[in-house]
């Protein structure tokens, strides 16, 4: 069995480009959003220090990646756990849509109203 090593390269080599630029866009950011808040999440109030440093993150706010203000305005550090969360909101959000639908009244409904009776009824 051949193995195609050429689309293998290929594909090594994008994915290495892909991890630099992320690394070196986020070390400008994530370097100055490190100095600039205490090693908290916003979100759980989880505090870290340097050996957990890794599991800390900057999100942006406004989920663009290269709106970097550089009073931090965009950023917020969340744990990772926060900050997937965070992240799966805004998928629902752009998936499903917002919340700007008229709000429903509550049911009034009862499938239950009369069983007591029915049950007593069966009973005796």
């Amino acid at each position: 069995m051949s193995h195609n090593t050429g689309s293998t390269s290929k594909v090594d080599k994008l994915l290495a480009e892909q991890r630099d630029y992320i690394a070196k866009r986020e070390s400008g950011y994530r370097e100055r959003a490190l100095k600039m808040y205490p090693w908290v999440c916003g979100r759980c109030a989880r505090e870290f220090t340097r050996i957990n440093l890794r599991e800390l993150t900057v999100h942006h706010v406004d989920h663009d990646h290269d709106n970097n203000p550089a009073d931090g305005s965009n950023w917020e550090l969340l744990c990772v756990y926060c900050h997937d969360e965070e992240h799966s909101k805004f998928e629902d959000f752009v998936r499903y849509g917002g919340s700007s639908e008229k709000r429903r009244e509550a049911a009034t409904h009862n499938p239950f109203a009369g069983l007591k009776e029915a049950l007593d009824k069966s009973i005796k």
